[in-house]
């Protein structure tokens, strides 16, 4: 059964840190680029971050710039969004999403986690 588990959310103070987890199942998410959304309530999802299949390129929303971090460990099948100086705004339900395009697109999306960044 092919899936994508997200992990690691929680509720944290401004300026704290978590980390997710977005780990696959039932297929190698090696050749696959992999990204992260998140969406608040009342408004659309929105991308936060991506990582390239080979882990050499990513990218990242203004708004999380110099703050978030993704990174990928092909042995473990898994994915990682660091996130550090949280914002009342940063608040949101994370997705992972992996994604290869061969002949036509094949994409996963995982569950989703919330994020509750508040005092």
């Amino acid at each position: 059964q092919v899936q994508l588990v997200e992990s690691g959310g929680g509720l944290v103070q401004p300026g704290g840190s978590l980390r997710l987890t977005c780990a696959a199942s039932g297929f190698s998410m090696n050749s696959f680029g992999v990204s992260w959304y998140r969406q608040a309530p009342g408004k659309e999802r929105e991308l936060v971050a991506f990582i390239s299949n080979t882990g050499d390129n990513t990218n990242y929303a203004d708004s999380v710039k110099g703050r978030f971090s993704i990174s990928r460990d092909k042995a473990l099948n898994t994915v990682y969004l660091q996130m550090n100086s949280l914002k009342l705004e940063d608040t949101a339900v994370y997705y992972c999403k992996a994604e290869v395009q061969i002949f036509s697109a094949i994409t996963y999306w995982g569950q989703g986690t919330q994020v509750t960044v508040s005092s």
